[in-house]
């Protein structure tokens, strides 16, 4: 792996994760402000889509807040990420809330660094990936990692979610 951490483009995840002496790598790529999807991300980056994960944050009846990490190709299950966070109910965070409650914007945000901890669960599909790719908490900029460590800096638990 390249050595990422002397790289202009520190983000706070990447701060994080210097920190916590996980190895990653960061990947650039250009902005499409007319698309912001993790599939094009993951075009744009050259990787398969399942790979690229994407970070939503969800509100449930329980928790106020809770972040999912699932494959950029996926679609999460409500129902089963409401079970396993132990929610009755849970849904999408309005995106106009986004930037208030985690410090990111819509295709930045990242399962690592956020203003506050939430509890995070990551589609179980990842620990089948030698290594993912996550946002590195702005547009532009991945982060490439082992599932295992994403556990570690998000505080995170696997589970299925989708």
């Amino acid at each position: 792996m390249k050595d990422s951490r002397k790289t202009s483009h520190k983000t706070n995840a990447a701060r994080i994760l210097d920190q916590l002496g996980i190895p990653y790598e960061l990947r650039e790529y250009p902005v499409d402000e007319n698309d912001l999807s993790a599939l094009h991300v993951a075009e744009a980056i050259g990787e398969d889509p399942e790979k690229l994960f994407k970070t939503l944050i969800l509100q449930g009846n329980n928790d106020p807040y809770l972040v999912v990490v699932i494959p950029g190709n996926a679609q999460m299950d409500l129902k089963k990420t409401a079970k396993v966070s132990g929610n009755k109910n849970c849904e999408l965070l309005p995106m106009k809330e986004l930037l208030p409650v985690t410090g990111y914007i819509r295709g930045g945000c990242s399962p690592v660094g956020m203003k506050k901890h939430f509890p995070t669960y990551i589609e179980e599909l990842a620990l089948l990936q030698d290594k993912i790719i996550i946002s590195a908490g702005k547009r532009g900029l991945q982060l490439v990692l082992r599932p295992q460590d994403l556990i570690i800096a998000a505080e995170a638990q696997f589970a299925d979610l989708i």
